[in-house]
């Protein structure tokens, strides 16, 4: 079975550095831990390594975090759908909203459930996935902040999540012009105002932040150590906290050009032979993972002269050329992700999955 692994050591090498980076910026942050679906070995881990603050958008992942540690503070991080209010409230502290009818909805069952609910209104600032409408903003806030059993603990805005619009210094002024103005005409503090994810800590590195951006949740820079604007790692974390292993469970010397009339096959792609390819054969490999697993765009061997030629539903073929690395049926290929093939490997039942170090 392939296998995929978490470094424990590695992990915690990254949380150290981002904390000690928001410290020194003054911005306060929260770990998404959506990439790691739920699995509670991971979830303890980085409650053990000292997080306080855990985001998801499953509900049933912030029960498994209330159920390790009820102290750690739980956001759910999209807007709460209606048949789940009860379960919302329940196991998240805080929620991420943008509709006036499910706030209503929310007020209530706070109530029923005798607590207060914070939430985190979220404003539109072009990417058009969640969040009211900016010149909305005023009039939404008024309706809302009277609402018993509901506290508004900030605004927030997403980036880069549906269409890749970046943010930007004009932005992130206009977002903490949001805050101010509610600030000023209803004379009521606003603690966080939450920027954004991991695409956004280039701009504080720049020292392009404005002051009042006070809040971030942070997956896939603590998972990858990735800077998302330039694609390259940020300097003093390490890119390989997450590793997948798959074994080789054929190996032969095959003619690279495929003999037959040629179709679409079953993904609907239809292959080009090119002619300068025709009498040459290269060692290929199958590997005991497919397309049910995970995308090959989203795979980076490790072994660099390691070409994906293809996958099918279960297999992954790659090309070794001459195989110069000797390779046998048995060994395992090593390989990097890109954070949306590790969300589809760690959300995969035929995936093993391992804590290291």
């Amino acid at each position: 079975m392939a296998e995929i692994t978490i470094s424990s050591k590695k992990l915690r090498h990254n949380f150290e550095f981002l904390k000690n980076f928001f410290a020194k910026n003054n911005i306060e942050w929260g770990i998404v831990s959506k990439l790691l679906c739920g699995n509670e070995v991971f979830l303890k881990e980085l409650i053990d390594m000292g997080a306080h603050e855990l985001m998801d958008s499953r509900i049933s992942n912030l029960k498994k975090i209330k159920r390790i540690n009820p102290e750690v503070n739980t956001v759910y991080i999209k807007p709460p759908p209606r048949r789940s209010l009860r379960s919302v409230v329940k196991y998240a502290d805080v929620s991420f909203n943008s509709d006036l009818e499910t706030l209503k909805l929310l007020s209530k069952e706070a109530g029923r459930q005798n607590k207060v609910h914070r939430v985190i209104i979220m404003i539109e600032m072009g990417d058009l996935r969640e969040g009211v409408l900016g010149e909305n903003l005023v009039s939404f806030y008024e309706k809302i902040f009277e609402l018993p059993n509901i506290e508004v603990l900030g605004f927030g805005s997403n980036f880069n999540c549906l269409y890749g619009v970046m943010p930007s210094h004009d932005k992130m002024v206009q977002l903490s012009l949001y805050k101010q103005i509610v600030e000023i005409k209803f004379n009521r503090k606003i603690k966080w105002i939450s920027g954004g994810s991991s695409v956004v800590i280039p701009m504080i590195q720049q020292k392009k932040m404005p002051k009042g951006i006070n809040h971030f949740r942070v997956g896939e820079t603590l998972y990858f150590g990735n800077n998302l604007v330039t694609g390259k790692s940020i300097k003093g974390m390490k890119d390989d906290v997450i590793t997948l292993y798959a074994e080789i469970i054929e190996l032969l010397e095959k003619p690279i050009v495929p003999e037959g009339e040629l179709a679409e096959n079953p993904s609907g792609e239809t292959y080009e032979v090119d002619p300068e390819d025709y009498g040459k054969t290269s060692w290929r490999a199958l590997l005991d993972i497919g397309l049910l697993d995970i995308s090959p765009d989203f795979l980076i061997p490790a072994d660099k002269s390691i070409e994906i030629a293809g996958a099918s539903s279960d297999i992954v073929v790659i090309d070794l050329g001459k195989n110069p690395k000797k390779y046998k049926v048995g060994h395992y290929i090593k390989f990097k992700l890109k954070y949306m093939g590790a969300l589809a490997l760690f959300n995969s039942d035929y995936i093993n999955k391992r804590l290291v170090d």
